[in-house]
């Protein structure tokens, strides 16, 4: 039901910050529950972060709370989330994903992303 792309990975030095932009097509967008997940080499993919359709609940992987924060633009169809100061363990594919069954539960995602390597150097 929805098309997502994601921007703004690359390199960055430990301490670092990023900001990745996931856009979304659809006309149902606003209505998706939608967030990031990552993938690290050799590593099974995880949850990162999620936000509701309103953007009024947000929930965050316990090892970024604090570091990384994430938004949604509902008129501009885009998700960010934003990583401050960022570790080499953050290294990964990140992934945009949504929920189409739900305005509130990420889980489980039914629409992903190509993802976008986030690199952190020592």
């Amino acid at each position: 039901q929805v098309q997502l792309v994601e921007s703004g990975g690359g390199l960055v030095q430990a301490g670092g910050s990023l900001r990745l932009s996931c856009a979304a097509s659809g006309r149902t967008f606003s209505w998706y529950a939608m967030g990031w997940f990552r993938q690290a080499p050799g590593k099974e993919r995880e949850f990162v972060a999620s936000i509701s359709w309103s953007g009024a609940s947000t929930y965050n992987l316990g090892s970024v709370k604090g570091r990384f924060t994430i938004s949604r633009d509902n008129a501009k169809n885009t998700v960010n989330l934003l990583m401050n100061s960022l570790k080499p363990e953050d290294t990964a594919v990140y992934y945009c994903a949504a929920n189409s069954k739900s305005t509130l539960t990420l889980l489980p995602p039914d629409c992903w992303g190509q993802g976008t390597q986030v690199t952190v150097s020592s």
